[in-house]
């Protein structure tokens, strides 16, 4: 009686330990669910204000041109209609997509990257109705690129820094290309960098960017795909959609 008493204990223990487990990972993930909905909602906000305060500058702005076009100084009137249609696109591009915490996400990046110097371009050719990631994961893939693009740009001496972000779709996948025209990325150190931990930085903090992008894409049946040379670097990941039964997972296409 004595062994199948404890047997029983141990069989016991062991669903124990595997509910607090899967209790621990649910956990982990409710986290990370609200603190990427927490930044979403930041950057939401963010991009509420600038909208507003566009709209109000906006309403200045076209004063300023009635005054110009009154004193017939048509060349400084067509000068000052260049820079205000040239900051109108840059919000109306990053608010393409159905999807507003991504729309935020492209905003805040835009004005983040513009105060370190870095052009920032987006091309948005799809409206992301049908996708099936979650909006929180797509911004943590997307930030994370974006951040490490800018990242590579910091110390890079050239005359002009650039970023272009493209979300485009075909009739099978979803895709993302996050582009920099900083240093190239050494073919030694490609299959590297998407292990935890790993980092060309010294400083504590890095390494753990495109460890959680691999993360993300392995359980949403994305594929990511990286090219790099001495002009530029691209991260191009992608998703099926529905009923697409092709799919690659993870890191397979470095």
């Amino acid at each position: 009686m004595g062994d199948k008493y404890l047997y029983l204990i141990v069989v016991l223990v062991v669903i124990l330990i595997v509910c607090i487990a899967v209790l621990i990972k649910n956990y982990m993930k409710l986290i990370a669910g609200n603190d990427a909905l927490r930044e979403s909602i930041k950057n939401l906000g963010e991009l509420n204000d600038k909208l507003r305060m566009d709209r109000h500058d906006y309403l200045n702005h076209l004063q300023i041109i009635y005054g110009l076009m009154e004193l017939e100084e048509y060349d400084e009137m067509n000068s000052y209609l260049r820079k205000v249609y040239k900051e109108l696109l840059k919000t109306g591009k990053a608010v393409k997509t159905s999807k507003p915490a991504i729309n935020a996400l492209l905003a805040a990046k835009m004005a983040e990257a513009e105060a370190k110097g870095i052009e920032f371009l987006i091309d948005v050719k799809s409206d992301l109705k049908k996708l099936e990631i979650e909006d929180w994961e797509l911004c943590k893939i997307l930030s994370n690129l974006i951040d490490n693009a800018m990242k590579a740009l910091e110390d890079f001496d050239g005359e002009e820094k650039k970023i272009r972000v493209q979300i485009n779709e075909t009739p099978e996948r979803y895709i993302f290309s996050v582009e920099d025209n900083g240093p190239k990325i050494p073919e030694s150190i490609r299959e590297s960098i998407f292990k935890k931990g790993f980092s060309t930085r010294k400083e504590d903090g890095h390494g753990m960017g495109l460890a959680i992008v691999s993360n993300i894409l392995s359980k949403n049946d994305g594929d990511i795909e990286l090219l790099s040379d001495d002009e530029e670097t691209a991260f191009t990941i992608s998703f099926g959609k529905e009923d697409e039964h092709i799919v690659h997972r993870g890191t397979g296409c470095l």
